[in-house]
């Protein structure tokens, strides 16, 4: 079960403990329901991730799963768009909750960031007050999740 709420965010926040950073690339095979694929790039290892998630927002189900590297690029192949980039990062907020914030296509016109914080259960994540700095809720916001973003991203490749 996956619980989290999504924010809008004008960048990396500079005043908080930075925990984490990955360079991530994904795509999805479908988005309804989603199956995405994700590669997750540290400076030690590297690991690949089929995720499938059901419906909702706020809660959902998730499966995440380990791929190999040969499985991760044989999907990518048939993917119709190239991968999403994301530059992530985690920090440690003043309540002890972890923010996520992911730097999306930054060499894209339309990049973007967004912030997320994951919760252990429904309650705690409607009770959670988020930190000044966080923009815009996005988390019921129809058209704001990345598989929204990768179908508009999709649209646009098969354009041209």
């Amino acid at each position: 079960m996956e619980i989290e709420r999504k924010w809008e965010i004008g960048g990396f926040p500079q005043q908080l403990p930075l925990l984490e950073q990955v360079k991530m690339r994904q795509g999805y095979l479908v988005t309804e329901p989603v199956v995405r694929i994700r590669s997750e790039e540290r400076a030690d290892r590297c690991s690949y991730i089929l995720c499938i998630k059901g419906k909702g927002t706020l809660v959902r189900e998730e499966i995440e799963t380990p791929i190999s590297e040969e499985v991760f690029a044989q999907i990518a192949r048939m993917l119709p768009a190239p991968l999403i980039e994301k530059e992530y990062r985690a920090y440690r907020l003043a309540d002890g909750h972890r923010l996520e914030v992911s730097l999306v296509d930054k060499d894209q016109p339309d990049g973007f960031f967004y912030a997320e914080v994951e919760f252990a259960t429904e309650q705690e994540a409607r009770a959670f007050v988020p930190p000044d700095f966080l923009g815009r809720e996005l988390t019921e916001l129809p058209g704001s999740s990345m598989s929204d973003y990768w179908n508009r991203r999709l649209a646009r490749f098969q354009r041209g």
